[in-house]
């Protein structure tokens, strides 16, 4: 038996002193984890200065203390404070660091569903939960050794049902694909990063739902096209108008043979990275406002003169960062021949990247051990939890219209 566990059964001699060492050590596991996400942002933006060499992005002491409702009792944490003064073209200040493990609202902690997903990922392996569950005598909250192998038993089952069910009848207007990697270290000797492929789509009320949730063998075409066969197989008939999606072939190959009438759409925020990774440190921050000139621009038009500016601009100094942007230029812009209001969800795969930051960040520093299987159950019950607040898409009533084949021309419905 280790030291820890044989301190921690004489601390359960006492309550008192059990309740006051389990709300410490969550307390300061907490303000740990609060303090590397910050730390993590400020390295990010570390190239970001101004004229005279200063940093942009700075820690700037610490907010007021903010005192957490959790399963261990009540816990006083401090969130540091970011002085982010990067500026948009107008001067104004366009970026605020946002936690993702303490947003902004937040006095109560996650029900005890998504924390044992969210323990396991970062690292405590079943073999763990029993020991150090029964050490610190958890019953009381409901993380008890048994009901903990049950629960992980329970949603197993539940990813399979669910993985199964069937989908006639269901019809998503437009759809997001990524594959997600996780830095867990896997039992399997030799096993490489777990990778998931994730599907979203948007119904034709515009409620957004996760579609698909599966093991990957990295991003492959054959990967999606079974991925994709199998959900035409459940009854998913009607192909999407659109797929968003980055730049990994094996979707769009596999999509053009299962779906082919589905138009793609290439994510923005991953070709920006692609284009900025081509260029320069000193070059990068004014080419990302100049490729946001591209995106942002009122109608197509516009767009290809941007377009063709930033291609103008860089391919004689930097030939791999313009034939990066130019490969795909039709499918960078293919959201302007659908409602402007929805134009910034069809963009870029945010409804799933923003969902998945959270769980990125919950296993890319974890050095604990697991299986693809436990993964993956665990990912679909954080993911489960999070689509109960994920908003509908702005716009929905117009997406009848695009079902009925409405023509859009630079975001307005075009007239007969």
């Amino acid at each position: 038996m280790s030291t820890v566990t044989s301190d921690l059964q004489l601390a359960i001699a006492t309550t008192p002193v059990l309740d006051q060492l389990l709300r410490e050590g969550a307390r300061r596991m907490l303000q740990h984890a609060i303090e590397r996400e910050v730390a993590d942002y400020l390295e990010a933006h570390d190239h970001a200065r101004d004229e005279r060499g200063r940093r942009l992005v700075v820690r700037n002491g610490h907010l007021p203390p903010r005192d957490l409702q959790t399963p261990v009792g009540p816990l006083r944490v401090e969130q540091p404070r970011v002085d982010d003064r990067r500026t948009d073209e107008d001067g104004r200040r366009a970026f605020r660091f946002t936690s993702a493990i303490l947003p902004k609202y937040l006095r109560k902690s996650k029900s005890i569903e998504e924390l044992v997903p969210w323990l396991y990922l970062k690292g405590i392996s079943s073999s763990d939960f029993p020991e150090a569950l029964a050490a610190l005598n958890l019953d009381g909250s409901g993380l008890s050794a048994s009901s903990v192998i049950r629960m992980k038993e329970l949603w197993r089952g539940e990813w399979l049902d669910w993985s199964r069910r069937s989908l006639e009848g269901k019809r998503y207007v437009y759809v997001w694909a990524d594959g997600i990697y996780f830095n867990i270290r896997l039992e399997e000797p030799g096993a490489k990063r777990a990778c998931v492929l994730v599907l979203m789509g948007a119904t034709e009320d515009g409620t957004k739902e996760l579609i698909a949730l599966s093991e990957g063998h990295r991003e492959s075409e054959m990967s999606w096209r079974e991925l994709l066969l199998d959900l035409k197989s459940r009854g998913l008939a009607d192909a999407p108008q659109l797929a968003v999606g980055d730049g990994a072939l094996g979707f769009w190959k596999a999509l053009s043979q299962v779906y082919p009438s589905t138009r793609p759409q290439r994510c923005w925020v991953h070709k920006t990275a692609n284009v900025l990774n081509a260029l320069p440190s000193n070059r990068q921050e004014s080419a990302k406002h100049e490729l946001q000139q591209i995106w942002m621009a009122a109608t197509r038009a516009d767009a290809h003169r941007a377009f063709d500016t930033f291609c103008a601009t860089y391919e004689s100094k930097y030939p791999k960062a313009a034939a990066c942007l130019a490969k795909d230029r039709d499918e960078l812009l293919a959201f302007y021949d659908f409602p402007a209001e929805h134009w910034s969800h069809l963009r870029t795969t945010n409804p799933i990247e923003s969902t998945f930051a959270t769980v990125r960040l919950r296993t890319e520093k974890t050095k604990g051990a697991g299986t693809r299987a436990a993964c993956l159950t665990m990912t679909f019950k954080l993911v489960q939890s999070a689509q109960r607040r994920w908003n509908r898409l702005k716009g929905s009533t117009l997406l009848r219209e695009v079902i009925d084949g409405i023509e859009f021309i630079d975001g307005i419905r075009h007239a007969a």
